[in-house]
């Protein structure tokens, strides 16, 4: 023995994720957020779309989740711009939805009456309901008869990032989804990959990534997500001061914290030390 301690990543430890079968797909629908993880993602599945010889079956899905009252994005500013870019660096068909009934996620907020939690994810509930509805659209337009359409939903879900998302398999079927006219297989190819085998694809494919990591974010998804770190809410309080205002005010308007430990009026406070 060396003495030298070798260390594993999930990969290694598990193996190799199956892949779904890309050539029996009809639709390979890819959600991209934009972040560094849907990246990586994004150019693993066309590296292996392209192995079984049907990158033409992938389409791209952005789910914008719009404008808030004040007139800010719930997203991070240039997030949809980059997300088409990346997209167009492959050369795949772009779609961009946004949900039906509210102009944004905050306006979803006030009507319910409070934030999202992690027992409450009505949030995430939002960007399901759209790539549903996109899915829908997808299977009639292939027009299949005489059996369900294949359908792989393709997202940039790593489990690193939680307990739940651990626990996954890299395919799923989404029995939700799926009916008697589609079956949705769940695909999530970078699920073992750790952050560093993350940032290593993204050099190598020279594709932009999200201005934000350079400005001290670990994750990218909403702004001012519920479920981020200490760390990220304060450093994105502190690029975003409108947006987390607006938050706070929301909080007083509703008589309902951000997140019940910490308010938004206290990630400000924070922002503003750390300036």
């Amino acid at each position: 023995m060396t003495g030298q301690l070798e260390l594993l990543t999930a990969r290694d430890a598990h193996g190799p994720d199956p892949v779904p079968d890309l050539a029996a797909a009809d639709r390979i629908i890819f959600s991209s957020s934009g972040g560094k993880d849907s990246q990586a993602a994004l150019d693993e599945a066309v590296r292996l779309a392209d192995e079984a010889g049907v990158r033409d079956r992938i389409v791209v899905l952005h789910c914008d989740l719009g404008v808030t009252p004040r007139g800010h994005t719930v997203e991070w500013p240039g997030t949809l711009d980059l997300a088409r870019k990346q997209d167009e660096h492959y050369g795949l068909p772009f779609e961009v939805r946004r949900a039906a009934r509210w102009a944004s996620l905050v306006h979803r907020i006030r009507a319910r009456g409070r934030f999202p939690n992690l027992f409450n994810r009505y949030c995430t509930g939002l960007k399901r309901d759209v790539s549903r509805t996109f899915i829908t659209e997808q299977v009639k337009a292939l027009g299949i008869t005489g059996r369900p359409a294949r359908i792989v939903l393709v997202l940039g879900l790593r489990a690193e990032e939680s307990r739940a998302r651990a626990g996954k398999p890299a395919v799923e079927l989404d029995r939700r989804a799926s009916s008697g006219r589609r079956t949705v297989t769940l695909w999530y190819p970078v699920l073992r990959w750790s952050t560093a085998e993350v940032w290593q694809r993204i050099r190598e494919s020279g594709v932009p990534y999200h201005w934000a990591y350079d400005q001290g974010m670990s994750r990218l998804s909403c702004s001012l997500c519920v479920l981020a770190s200490i760390p990220d809410l304060t450093c994105a309080a502190r690029l975003r001061p409108e947006l987390a205002q607006e938050y706070a005010d929301l909080e007083e308007e509703l008589g309902e914290p951000f997140r019940r430990e910490l308010p938004m009026a206290e990630v400000i406070r924070r922002a503003g030390t750390a300036a």
